[in-house]
């Protein structure tokens, strides 16, 4: 299997506000696993979604991406 490259900290955010996968697919309009899958990074919301997950989260939008750093070294 391949391995997964963690782009976003969706997650990592998620749980520091305290909210969860199911709270942030209702306030964006959204099903579970779509969210699940972004929190996973099996797929990726676009930069527009980025956005309003910020919003909606209150942050800015980097503090959802991992430095490149971070995902160079998985590379």
């Amino acid at each position: 299997m391949a391995e997964i490259r963690k782009y976003n900290r969706i997650r990592v955010v998620l749980a520091d506000r305290e909210k969860s996968i199911k709270w942030l697919a209702e306030q964006m309009d959204k099903k579970p696993n779509t969210v699940s899958r972004w929190c996973r990074n099996e797929m990726q919301p676009s930069i527009e979604t980025f956005y309003k997950i910020a919003e909606i989260l209150k942050v800015e939008v980097g503090d959802l991406l991992n430095p490149l750093s971070k995902i160079s070294e998985e590379f």
